[in-house]
């Protein structure tokens, strides 16, 4: 009996002393779950925030690129009229091109701005979209990439390597820069700028157009095989680039130029065959015309006894 009493007596001292010790650890874990709770409201909040401004500058970047498209519709309409006036005309043909191409050129530039700006978008929607994936993820401390661990002793971080030593300009202050040398008729320093762009973005958008102007500055400087094989370089590297139909119609003036006939009209026909809805097949054909040229190639008769 004694001995009965003296274990329930060790029992309630027991429970007595661990109770008030359960009871803070309790109320430690309360509050660091709605600490928890409130941060994930505040990144919830902040997401929707963000959400809301893409939604708007979507929005925003779809009316330009509406304003761009009806631009480049008109652009095009105001084309084939001058072309037009100019077959019933003789107007000068040359005069006119140059100056619907420095048209042509903002057109490209304004879409080549949208582009980024949607890039950028993308980016930044994919970025919201890991925070929430890592918000969603419990006891990984923000920044820590999945399966990494956050103690020490564990697999060490890889740190990213760091930029180069030496940056080029962003593509789009260095290509604006070039282009603005270029209509100065800064010829030197603006090739050297195209030359940048070409050696820095080789893939970027903008490198075809940078090929194209590469070839203009030796066509105005009367270097015509020089601006040929610029030409090529674009029709053939670049073909999808906005300056491919330009730079073959260019690349056919270079060569009648350079009385090379035959490769002249070779490419005036090979321009109206691969881009024939374009300003520039209309112009391909308008000189053919005026050369008095078959816009195709005859084809060979069969052989008859």
């Amino acid at each position: 009996m004694r001995k009965t009493l003296v274990l329930s007596s060790l029992v309630a001292l027991l429970v007595l002393c661990t109770a008030p010790r359960a009871h803070a650890v309790s109320k430690e874990m309360v509050q660091l779950q709605t600490q928890v709770q409130q941060l994930q409201d505040a990144l919830q909040h902040l997401q929707d925030s963000q959400n809301q401004q893409l939604s708007v500058m979507q929005h925003v970047i779809q009316q330009i690129s509406d304003s761009v498209n009806h631009m480049n519709t008109t652009v095009t309409t105001l084309q084939n009229q001058l072309q037009s006036q100019t077959e019933a005309g003789g107007g000068k043909i040359d005069q006119l091109s140059t100056q619907m191409q420095g048209v042509n050129d903002s057109v490209d530039e304004l879409r080549s701005r949208i582009d980024k700006l949607n890039a950028q978008l993308q980016t930044i929607q994919s970025q919201l979209q890991n925070i929430n994936t890592q918000q969603q993820q419990p006891g990984q401390q923000p920044g820590q990439q999945p399966g990494q661990s956050g103690q020490p002793g564990g697999e060490p971080t890889q740190q990213p390597a760091g930029p180069p030593q030496a940056q080029a300009p962003p593509v789009q202050q260095l290509y604006q820069g070039a282009l603005a040398d270029f209509n100065a008729g800064r010829y030197d320093l603006s090739s050297s700028e195209f030359g940048d762009v070409l050696k820095y973005y080789p893939q970027d958008d903008l490198a075809g157009n940078a090929q194209f102007y590469m070839g203009e500055i030796a066509y105005r400087q009367h270097k015509y095989p020089d601006a040929i094989k610029a030409y090529d370089t674009v029709v053939q590297q670049f073909p999808g680039s906005a300056k491919a139909p330009a730079a073959q119609l260019r690349k056919a003036e270079a060569e009648l130029a350079m009385s090379q006939r035959d490769a002249g009209i070779r490419d005036l026909r090979g321009l109206i065959a691969r881009y024939p809805q374009t300003p520039e097949a209309a112009q391909a054909r308008s000189r053919l015309n005026g050369m008095g040229v078959r816009l195709s190639a005859a084809k060979p008769s069969a052989y008859r006894e």
